[in-house]
């Protein structure tokens, strides 16, 4: 997906929505501009206004559109499709370039979409290329043997002796992981209002 500048957008959205921007400019420039003036905070830069409801929905929407890295045409139809069954959030983390990242294989979810793309994922011995995948519970997932070998996972050992796992997933062994249970909760990054999200598209 083409997500244009990520300075700009991580500047109006917040660091998180790439999983780290870590740009010089990022570090010298500060908080996002539309996610709390100076320091943050929820308001945006201004006149003292306070946000509205449409801004306030909208910069959810965007958040979290950027976050997973989608295009608006196949977020809005993730919301349409899922706004009266299970939960956003639990649709949108069960996606397989999803899991990859949260497995910590890769240091992006655009990383991770090339990780699958490429075939480095298997799916309980399958391989699978397809990022949207929605992985479920039960789901054993690894890196392909003869990816693994390469010297691009030669570190992978090493990189996840900090990682912190969701808790839905489960990695027992370098290169191999399972769905232990469905995503609950927004675990974290950016704290999400999916509801604010799914009323932004009920507008339309």
């Amino acid at each position: 997906m083409k997500t244009g500048p990520k300075f700009k957008i991580c500047r109006r959205l917040g660091d998180n929505v790439f999983g780290k921007c870590q740009t010089t400019k990022f570090s010298i420039s500060g908080s996002p501009k539309g996610a709390g003036g100076k320091g943050g905070g929820g308001k945006p830069r201004g006149r003292g206004r306070a946000m509205s409801e449409y801004g306030t929905q909208l910069l959810e929407k965007q958040k979290a559109r950027y976050t997973y890295g989608m295009s608006e045409h196949q977020f809005a139809r993730y919301v349409k499709a899922h706004r009266q069954g299970p939960d956003l959030y639990q649709v949108l983390e069960s996606r397989l370039d999803n899991a990859i990242f949260r497995l910590g294989w890769t240091t992006s979810r655009a990383a991770a979409r090339q990780f699958v793309t490429h075939g480095h994922v298997r799916v309980n011995g399958r391989r699978m290329n397809t990022p949207s995948y929605a992985v479920r519970v039960g789901d054993e997932l690894t890196i392909d043997a003869k990816s693994l070998a390469t010297s691009t996972f030669s570190n992978l050992g090493e990189r996840l002796k900090d990682h912190q796992l969701p808790a839905w997933l489960e990695s027992e062994k370098v290169g191999q992981g399972k769905v232990k249970t469905k995503p609950v909760g927004s675990e974290g990054e950016l704290n999400l209002n999916f509801g604010a999200i799914i009323d932004f598209y009920s507008r339309v």
